[in-house]
């Protein structure tokens, strides 16, 4: 099992530790319900540097990013971050993750889980092309996520980068605690926040700047328990529970992140397919209208009909009640509709409902 550079401090912490994507990873500190609140009331630092990076430059790097995301990645200023999904020929998600548009080459964050798989995925695309290099950077970068409203106090005492200039989803290279790295205005919890790409040699005075420069404001260490939480809250999408490889980014109800027109992407011409053809089932959010906690695989009816299952769910601290995301049948996917979800053997009401769950500001 693979240890982050944070491993010690993590066990000096006396966090709760377990197997997450090859590697040994914080679950929580003090628990899931107190960081979850700490990160919505004031702020938290995540090591999420079981993430991978890759690098690809080359005169066709725009191409070969273009051809291998559902994105529009030419509209990417530099600087800017974009998020989006790669997908199979048949439109289904081998992964999602992030794009970074740097002045003479791009920096693709996908998923743990699936960085042998992405990056077999990649290395197959680019020998379709002549002049494009795809590295693995993952070993030799580190990443931590502040999190949290009072995130930009915090991490203006240790930089010389001008906070206030840094838009949401764009990033730049600056110094944090005398150190240069990637500040990116990104994160996977709803809030304002930061991530901070950095050397892994550097990853343990970082925390530590961090953590005293954070005292005064409340910062908390905090484990993937409540990251899962804060990301539930905003519906934002897990790989492997709410898309895979037999969901496609439509619908995932993620046509925001797909631009059908920018080119031939792989995966175009079964999406459009789709599209021409309509879609039979939506990702939904969708609240409990009685007490009970959704769990992934249950099933949700509208009368004896099953007409979805659900992805993800568990109990929102913020919200006090369950809450869940599933894929619906159509037309049963339409807001405020009354279905109800099978909790081993008991039915209980949900309703449809807009997300994200709660509003945040992200600035």
């Amino acid at each position: 099992m693979k240890l982050t550079a944070f491993n010690a401090i993590h066990k000096s912490l006396h966090a709760k530790m377990v197997p997450f994507a090859g590697y040994e990873m914080p679950i929580q500190y003090e628990g899931i319900i107190a960081e979850h609140e700490k990160v919505r009331t004031k702020a938290g630092l995540f090591d999420v540097s079981h993430m991978g990076e890759f690098w690809v430059t080359g005169a066709q790097a725009l191409e070969f990013v273009e051809y291998a995301t559902a994105n529009n990645v030419a509209a990417l200023e530099k600087g800017q971050v974009q998020y989006s999904t790669m997908c199979l020929e048949n439109g289904g998600i081998v992964d999602d993750l992030l794009v970074y548009r740097f002045a003479d080459r791009f920096m693709l964050v996908v998923n743990a889980a699936n960085l042998e798989k992405d990056w077999n995925h990649l290395s197959n695309l680019v020998e379709k092309f002549t002049d494009v290099q795809l590295i693995n950077g993952s070993d030799g970068i580190a990443l931590l996520a502040l999190q949290g409203p009072e995130s930009k106090n915090i991490l203006a005492k240790l930089t010389s980068a001008n906070l206030d200039a840094l838009e949401f989803y764009h990033f730049g290279i600056g110094d944090v605690n005398d150190l240069p790295m990637i500040i990116s205005r990104t994160g996977y919890t709803g809030e304002l926040g930061y991530e901070l790409y950095h050397d892994p040699v550097e990853s343990e005075p970082l925390w530590h700047a961090l953590m005293d420069a954070g005292e005064e404001y409340g910062l908390s260490p905090i484990g993937l328990g409540a990251r899962d939480t804060l990301r539930l809250e905003m519906k934002f999408c897990l790989y492997g529970n709410d898309i895979d490889e037999t969901t496609t980014p439509l619908e995932a109800r993620l046509g925001w992140a797909t631009d059908l027109e920018h080119g031939d992407f792989l995966g175009r011409d079964a999406l459009l397919q789709q599209k021409e053809q309509g879609l039979t089932r939506y990702l939904v959010a969708f609240e409990m209208l009685e007490r009970g906690l959704p769990r992934h695989g249950y099933e949700i009816f509208a009368g004896d009909q099953k007409v979805g299952v659900v992805t993800s769910g568990g109990q929102s601290p913020s919200l006090k009640k369950g809450i869940g995301m599933a894929y619906i049948d159509v037309p049963h996917q339409k807001l405020n509709t009354e279905l109800s979800l099978d909790v081993r053997g008991r039915r209980l009401a949900i309703k449809i409902v807009k997300p994200p769950f709660i509003n945040k500001k992200t600035s």
